[in-house]
């Protein structure tokens, strides 16, 4: 068994006893917060407002093969299409009137279950940070099994940050650590540890940021501090009591870490690369095949549900949906700020009051966050060159774009997008040059450039 499945299975052996009622799951909730007074206006609008015809579109020629399939998903802000797809009425709208929406404990369990699928009593996709479709379509975190898998939609972009705790309070932690770099590089001659951060999972979206976030100011994440995979409960808990210092973690733990004076947020992610991809929508590729009608009928109801999402009229609706009992399980005042655009920062940071700074589901100034860019693809696996994660026999670029062009299926969301009459629909594969707070740039048309040019890296 490889590294990483030993400490995926630990994980999830780890965080199976966490529940929904003490938990927000994988990004997770300790108990509730006190309750904070919000203004929860907001202004612009990344999506003009949806409104749903009574009628189903569905005709006999475009009927779903099937009408049910199991989505998982964990009870992060990631999911909300998924969420409001099912609650909204979007899924029955287009002929899925047996979706089931399946909690997941962990990303660890998300992935046995798509393993084992719905016929074994798991999932038939759902919900992923990246790439781990395409780790799992090559057997990579499965102990060798493949399972292909589709990657159909980008379910959300944005809503990560790095919170760091409090007892670093004014020592320059924050966007830009060049001039911090030294006070974490000698943590451990000063308190006989190193710097310890964590993430949720690793070699995938959280690992990736806060790595990112280290080596930009100067921080091999490597060997000048420890980096592991931790539970939320855990991590926490350590912030809270001096033996854990950083924490790349998601809406709605930026809003806590303040209010709960656990630590501060160092930064968003939209600060280091604005508008990055964040979840994915992907689904085994078996049933894709087997139900192509049904398929696109589910990208239809998630595209409209991410349209309806994204209008600032319905997110305090949203808000209420999401954190029921059903699905994040917390209370709604925690979520108010994030889906606003609101992040208080702490450690004497202007603090953010912007609509697009929050998760957004459509559209975002950059162009369409639904549609799955496979330039995106590309940057995740070619971050996991430049930190030799496992990538089983995806070593060069061009099996790396092999493998893209056999997971992503873009072309489904576009003929999905094209048959329900829905507008902007992107020209190109590719979202082109991205360019993260550093100065660093990524061109997909040359990603070796890019991995040539980081300073830091283990390739």
């Amino acid at each position: 068994m490889s590294d990483i499945s030993r400490l995926s299975r630990r994980r999830f052996l780890i965080t199976t006893g966490l529940t929904a009622a003490t938990s927000v799951a994988l990004k997770g909730c300790l108990g509730n917060p006190p309750t904070a007074t919000v203004d929860s206006g907001a202004t612009g609008s990344a999506a003009s407002p949806v409104t749903s015809p009574a009628a189903s579109p569905v005709t006999a020629a475009d009927a779903p093969e099937i009408t049910t399939i199991k989505l998982g998903y964990i009870p992060i802000v990631e999911s909300a299409p998924l969420i409001i797809a099912k609650e909204k009425g979007f899924f029955d709208k287009y002929g899925m009137t047996g979706v089931e929406l399946s909690k997941q404990a962990n990303w660890a369990s998300a992935r046995d279950n798509v393993t084992i699928g719905s016929a074994g009593g798991g999932i038939d996709g759902g919900q992923w940070q990246m790439p781990m479709p395409h780790l799992i379509s090559e057997g990579v975190i499965t102990n060798g099994e493949k399972i292909p898998m589709y990657v159909l939609a980008q379910l959300v972009t944005q809503g990560n940050g790095i919170a760091i705790a409090g007892i670093h309070n004014g020592k320059g932690l924050g966007l830009d650590i060049s001039g911090a770099a030294d006070y974490i590089k000698n943590f451990q001659s000063t308190q006989g540890r190193k710097f310890k951060a964590a993430h949720t999972f690793p070699h995938v979206n959280q690992d990736f940021w806060i790595r990112y976030w280290f080596a930009a100011g100067g921080v091999n994440p490597d060997t000048d501090i420890d980096l592991l995979a931790v539970p939320p409960a855990e991590t926490v808990q350590g912030m809270r009591n001096g033996t854990m210092d950083a924490f790349s973690t998601g809406d709605p733990w930026p809003y806590r870490i303040v209010a709960d004076e656990i630590g501060f947020m160092a930064t968003l992610t939209h600060e280091v690369w604005p508008f990055h991809p964040e979840e994915y929508l992907a689904i085994r590729a078996d049933w894709v095949d087997a139900n192509p009608k049904a398929t696109k009928a589910l990208l239809k109801a998630v595209m409209e549900a991410q349209q309806w999402a994204d209008d600032p009229a319905n997110r305090a609706e949203l808000v209420q949906l999401v954190s029921g009992r059903n699905y994040f399980n917390i209370p709604a005042n925690i979520l108010t700020p994030p889906y606003a655009g609101q992040y208080a920062m702490g450690d004497g940071k202007s603090a953010f009051n912007e609509f697009n700074a929050g998760p957004l589901y459509w559209k975002d100034p950059r162009g369409n966050v639904s549609y799955p860019y496979k330039s995106h693809d590309l940057w995740f696996l070619t971050e996991s060159l430049r930190w030799k994660f496992p990538l089983g026999g995806m070593k060069d670029f061009t099996v790396i774009q092999q493998v893209i062009d056999k997971v992503n299926r873009e072309d489904l969301w576009r003929e999905a997008a094209k048959e329900a009459g829905f507008s902007d629909i992107p020209a190109d594969t590719s979202r082109g040059v991205e360019t993260f707070f550093d100065g660093t740039k990524f061109d997909p048309q040359n990603p070796q450039a890019y991995l040539d040019g980081l300073k830091i890296k283990r390739a």
